[in-house]
């Protein structure tokens, strides 16, 4: 990348109010710190305490749920990477978008929940999170209990949505993005 390309992308973050942008591989070190930064970013923004800890919730819940896919996939540090962006939206909403590569498979079973999640109202997650709570845990899953997702929906001011970009080789990118 050269010096004015650069200088694009900041012109684009700037434009798009992208207070923290991350691509890479993620590891357990760097979600604690990139959550630092978030913490201060948010202060210095004066976002309010209760919108300050459901962004920092989502990120934490988005950024983990990668590391964790990753580990159980057996990926290298190519698959393993994670591309984070948190931004303001032209309401003055937090947008929380992370993403990454996914068996193409797990990527369809994702999406296709989110879209059950985006389509319930406050009420019907409330029910959805209950019923999942009480649910008895599969102590071989390699997975938690599927609140996550609920949870982020629940947390979600103005909606979650997810999208697979399909690469042709048995995997795809898998981007979910929810709004505070």
């Amino acid at each position: 990348m050269n010096a004015s390309d650069l200088y694009a992308l900041r012109e684009r973050f700037n434009q798009d109010r992208t207070l923290l942008c991350f691509n890479g591989p993620i590891s357990r070190s760097l979600i604690e710190e990139i959550g630092n930064a978030l913490k201060n970013y948010l202060e210095i923004d004066q976002a309010r305490p209760a919108e300050a800890m459901d962004v920092f919730s989502a990120y934490i819940e988005m950024t983990q749920n990668i590391r964790n896919y990753a580990l159980k996939n057996g990926y290298g540090d190519t698959d393993a990477a994670a591309t984070v962006v948190i931004a303001r939206d032209p309401e003055g909403r937090y947008t929380v978008t992370v993403g990454n590569r996914v068996e193409l498979a797990d990527g369809e079973r994702l999406v296709r929940r989110v879209a059950e999640l985006a389509s319930m109202d406050k009420a019907e997650l409330k029910a959805v999170y209950k019923t999942q709570l009480r649910q008895p845990r599969d102590p071989s899953a390699a997975t938690g209990a599927g609140l996550g997702l609920i949870d982020l929906a629940r947390r979600a001011t103005a909606g979650i949505e997810a999208t697979l970009s399909p690469h042709g080789d048995g995997r795809g990118f898998f981007s979910l993005s929810v709004v505070i």
